[in-house]
């Protein structure tokens, strides 16, 4: 039977804090943790999450120093009817961009049109073919969207042609930027900054609504249909729901299911999503800080899991022009068949992945798996990959092995061209640059990147690549991650709670869905459903009362069948068959379950401190309270609340005398106690 070879990281319990938060807005002191891992340290910082409308928001004309001067290029263009043209990107958040610049600026009355490079042929970015074009066809005016930021030669090459050239890109900065009359990035921006984390579209929308504004043309349908469109690039791009996303996002998915723009209700049709009426299966009595407008509302899963991919499709295999089309027309009957084109082209584009994730994990393991450990990063290439979904293989690949992942495919030149995808302590963008005399074409952040070589470099890369890796990359970083929100029992799984998680939306990047473990359930029934999924019952007895739930592990074949004790972490989800609604866990990972049972007399808790397990519990020893730490070696620290020294060793004959004092021990002693004092207080 093999197991998940994961890391757990627990968040340390802050239950007084957790309960100031709880009795301040009425809510769960569970939900008062999740404040609390969020880095969320007083009140009135909770109520501006919960509320994001009460942010004090800056001007976007204050934060972006070449925003005033973009702006009155496109009004003097405008004017004079003087040619616009966009160079966008062929990924969902190029591809909103464009969708919402182009509906904008026509609407301002621009002569505008666009152009996308070729993924096949060109690859990633504006190119001298694409400023060549705009010039012969007379464009006065070129705007980039979710790319620009390092094409230094083709933006050169613009100016020289007599070109203006408004750069709007999210992308990391590279070390020399490119000539253009105005840059628009928030990475330029500070770090403290509410605009800091937008995505490509969000440039896109900060535009568009400022030169609306300059222009006295505030038309709140027009700005409705770019909040829209910055809803679905930010979310699909995987961009941080922090600032003014979370800000922006409440609104636009709230706007989402009744959207006037044909396209989104075509593939809100196409997808089969249903979205639901908000507050719907609510018995809760919760009074949330701002409630939402009555209606239906969008989750961001449900553009990440269901609209979303439908569009990254087209990029990935297709013609950019069926999304662009499908996303500007007014037509419904367009718009109709556009998003049937974008429901085919993703199932194609689903085959391909299974196809290629199956070849890939077959070349690891034949050939990488045992080198893992010392090489420290993965480098997968093979011939026929279609380069437009092995990104999306990379994650998988980065699921399953827990190291960045860099894979590619050659083309009929030689070339190699790739996809990379990391894990939280590998900077995918500093790795490329640090690889950058092999390389051809790089770019990315510090989570995915994209990059082309000649294959005689390849060996070369792979070394290189490990030499970085080397430097970032400790052993024990060599395993998926699953960070954990709060420990919880499953009776406490109610539809309340999960109606107070929504104060927490939208969820996403930097505010990621809560995850909640359980320790020492029974696996009542298990089988394997669909492609390769674990459906299960799971059961917890607590005061000699048997509590169940369903649950649901994506991907898991390798691991049936789970042992009949696991400890379990998951995120909720509501499931909806037959017209009824209730609440299941989507498993995220399990392990043996070191946890003893609990008792009438005593109580024992697993927790995690500084990457290792530990058992606690309170005993009684005479007339005073005795602390007891285990850890799986079985070394034992034992602990009477009101002296200064502990016992330490496998049993009370052998142990030693120790000074608590010491900090690393003061320290975990302090978390055990944490969670101890966590647990009593959530079951009083």
């Amino acid at each position: 039977m093999s197991l998940p070879n994961q890391r757990w990281y627990i968040h340390p319990p802050q239950p007084e804090l957790a309960h100031q938060f709880a009795a301040r807005f009425e809510i769960s002191p569970i939900i008062g943790q999740l404040l609390v891992n969020r880095g969320i340290t007083t009140v009135e910082e909770a109520g501006m999450f919960l509320e994001p409308e009460s942010l004090s928001l800056p001007s976007p004309l204050t934060e972006f120093a070449d925003l005033a001067v973009s702006v009155e290029l496109l009004q003097d263009a405008i004017a004079t009817q003087a040619k616009i043209a966009i160079c966008g990107d062929y990924d969902a958040d190029g591809m909103t961009s464009t969708a919402l610049l182009l509906r904008g600026l026509r609407y301002l009355g621009a002569q505008v049109d666009y152009a996308i490079p070729s993924r096949m042929q060109e690859g990633y970015g504006i190119n001298n073919r694409i400023i060549e074009d705009f010039h012969r066809d007379g464009v006065s005016i070129v705007l980039t969207v979710d790319n620009g930021i390092s094409a230094y030669e083709p933006i050169a090459l613009a100016r020289t042609l007599g070109l203006k050239v408004i750069i709007t890109d999210h992308h990391d900065i590279p070390q020399q930027l490119p000539p253009a009359n105005a840059i628009l990035n928030p990475k330029l921006l500070p770090e403290t900054s509410l605009y800091r984390g937008v995505a490509g579209v969000g440039v896109a929308y900060i535009l568009a609504v400022t030169l609306a504004q300059a222009l006295g043309q505030t038309n709140s349908g027009i700005r409705q249909s770019m909040l829209e469109l910055f809803t679905l690039g930010t979310i699909a791009d995987l961009a941080p729901l922090t600032g003014v996303n979370r800000r922006w996002l409440k609104r636009g998915l709230r706007q989402l299911p009744k959207s006037q723009i044909p396209g989104i209700q075509a593939l809100i049709q196409i997808s089969g999503l249903q979205v639901r009426e908000q507050g719907a299966n609510s018995n809760s009595s919760v009074n949330p800080v701002s409630p939402l407008s009555s209606g239906k509302t969008m989750r961001p899963d449900d553009i990440g899991f269901k609209l979303g991919p439908r569009i990254n499709a087209v990029g990935r295999i297709g013609d950019p022009q069926v999304v662009i089309e499908l996303l500007t027309t007014d037509d419904m009957g367009v718009a109709l068949e556009r998003a049937m084109q974008c429901e085919g082209t993703n199932r194609e584009r689903q085959l391909m992945c299974e196809q290629i994730e199956q070849e890939a994990v077959e070349i690891v393991e034949t050939q990488f798996v045992d080198a893992i450990a010392e090489e420290r990063v993965l480098v997968v290439v093979k011939t026929g990959w279609h380069h437009g979904v092995i990104g999306i293989v990379a994650s998988r690949l980065v699921e399953r092995y827990g190291v960045p992942v860099f894979i590619g495919t050659y083309e009929e030149d030689g070339q190699i061209r790739g996809s990379a995808r990391s894990i939280p302590e590998f900077h995918v963008f500093e790795a490329l640059e640090f690889c950058q005399d092999l390389l051809g074409k790089y770019g990315g952040h510090r989570a995915a990147g994209g990059f082309s070589l000649p294959g005689e470099n390849l060996m070369a890369l792979r070394s290189r690549l490990s030499e970085f890796a080397h430097q970032c990359l400790q052993l024990e970083h060599l395993k998926p991650l699953v960070k954990i929100d709060a420990q919880a029992d499953i009776h406490q799984l109610t539809s309340q709670l999960y109606q107070q998680l929504s104060l927490l939306e939208p969820c996403g990047i930097d505010n990621p869905n809560p995850v909640f473990w359980t320790p020492n359930v029974r696996v009542v029934d298990q089988q394997i459903v669909g492609k390769g999924h674990i459906k299960m019952t799971l059961a917890q007895q607590v005061n000699n009362t048997d509590y169940r739930i369903k649950g649901i592990m994506w991907r898991s074949r390798d691991y049936f069948p789970l042992p009949g004790r696991v400890d379990i972490a998951y995120k909720l989800r509501e499931n909806e068959f037959n017209g009824n609604i209730s609440l299941e866990m989507e498993i995220v990972g399990f392990r043996t379950s070191p946890t003893p049972q609990i008792t009438e007399k005593q109580t024992s808790l697993t927790f995690e401190y500084q990457g290792r397990q530990y058992i606690c519990g309170l005993y009684q020893n005479g007339t005073s309270k005795e602390l007891r730490i285990k850890n799986l070696d079985g070394n034992i620290l034992a602990v009477q609340l009101e002296q200064q020294t502990g016992l330490l060793g496998t049993n009370r004959e052998n142990a030693k005398q120790v000074d608590i004092s010491q900090p690393h021990l003061q320290n975990l002693i302090q978390t055990a106690l944490s969670v101890l004092k966590s647990f009593q207080q959530i079951n009083n």
